[in-house]
């Protein structure tokens, strides 16, 4: 990674990361889309229904990270870009959809919806909180 040079979009440790109270509409099939690579069809609906109820938590970009086990994108990946974008625009990101792994079987997170979101967050500041909807895994469910 080489270093950051002024005014070439690395953002300020002095901008901060607006949330919507509320996950956008569309992220919700998108949840069900990318789950049902790991689950059934049936199983994917399930849980993104169980997310649209799901109460708001608020973690810090780095422990989701880190609980998923995902590399951290770079700025210059165009959706974190664009999410970088509307940070610096004051455009208010939406909400992370997660279903919440298991400490005893060393099952990750998953993060259904906002990968991108959660990078450019971290960018921003890992330690930053950002607003996600966890749900517990299905029993079953690896």
């Amino acid at each position: 990674m080489r270093a950051a040079r002024p005014g070439c979009g690395r953002l300020s440790r002095m901008a901060t990361v607006s949330w919507k109270a509320q996950p956008d509409e569309h992220d919700y099939p998108a949840a069900v889309a990318y789950l049902s690579l790991l689950a059934p069809c049936s199983l994917a609906e399930e849980l993104a229904h169980r997310l649209r109820s799901a109460s708001v938590e608020h973690h810090r970009a780095q422990d989701v990270l880190r609980a998923a086990g995902l590399p951290l994108l770079a700025p210059d990946d165009p959706r974190v870009a664009g999410d970088l974008a509307k940070v610096r625009g004051e455009v208010p990101l939406s909400p992370v959809l997660l279903v919440r792994g298991e400490l005893r079987t060393g099952l990750p997170l998953i993060v259904a919806d906002g990968y991108h979101r959660l990078c450019a967050s971290y960018h921003v500041d890992g330690a930053t909180d950002i607003p996600c909807r966890v749900v517990d895994r299905p029993v079953g469910f690896r």
